[in-house]
């Protein structure tokens, strides 16, 4: 069965956004796990709008599923994430302003770096993970810098989800397979939900994990977390 990150940058911006404690991050991150999520993610930024960098480090002693560091690796997230030694890190080429993470990485193009990176990270026994784009060249860019596992991004699948599923799916199934054919871990995250989760799922062979935090978060405002995980986990079933 694929499983389940949930991204909780959310919770902290709405925290931020009135100061204090509540919601309590901490308490929502045990709670995400009872419920039945299979890993905890969080995508620190420099300028801390919503996951703090004291929050990445006090959720170790909350996480006792799996927990993903996820963020451009600036050398402050280079140290917060060896300090943690979380159990995976997820690089992502997120300009320091973005609004969100908007494309993969030019795994070609940044080779050398992403290798260098990658080997630190590994040396400490933290699985790595690299952002791209479904497309074959970024695929085999990323087995050449040595990373355990590639996320496909998947904000382009899920705007051509609505109109044409399987149009949207089919470049995902190439890049899948390629992955496969080269031994590389494959993760996926960005934009899926509960209507287009199950599709992507079922089309996308050995497909581990998915992190989704903004769509589960603004579907549990309606139904709550312990309805909407199990509601995932239903979807993430092959």
């Amino acid at each position: 069965m694929t499983k389940l990150s949930v991204n909780i940058n959310k919770v902290a911006t709405l925290r931020n956004s009135r100061g204090g404690n509540v919601p309590n991050l901490l308490k929502v991150a045990s709670d995400l796990q009872s419920f039945g999520a299979e890993g905890i993610t969080v995508h620190p930024r420099p300028d801390q709008r919503h996951i703090r960098y004291d929050d990445a480090y006090a959720l170790p002693k909350i996480v006792r599923t799996e927990y993903n560091i996820e963020g451009n690796p600036i050398p402050e997230f280079i140290k917060l994430v060896m300090d943690i030694k979380p159990t995976q890190v997820t690089l992502v080429p997120d300009a320091i302003d973005a609004l969100t993470s908007n494309a993969g990485w030019d795994t070609n193009k940044h080779s050398n770096f992403l290798k260098k990176t990658i080997h630190q990270f590994k040396e400490l026994g933290i699985r790595t993970s690299i952002f791209v784009d479904p497309n074959i060249k970024m695929i085999e860019g990323a087995f050449a810098t040595g990373t355990d596992r590639i996320e496909l991004y998947t904000e382009a699948y899920a705007n051509e989800f609505i109109k044409n599923p399987e149009k949207a799916i089919a470049p995902y199934v190439k890049a899948a397979e390629r992955a496969n054919d080269l031994g590389i871990g494959i993760n996926a995250g960005h934009d899926l939900n509960l209507d287009n989760t199950e599709y992507f799922v079922k089309n996308t062979p050995k497909l581990l994990e998915v992190s989704i935090g903004h769509a589960l978060v603004c579907e549990s405002l309606y139904l709550g977390f312990e309805n909407v995980i199990p509601m995932y986990l239903q979807r993430l079933a092959k």
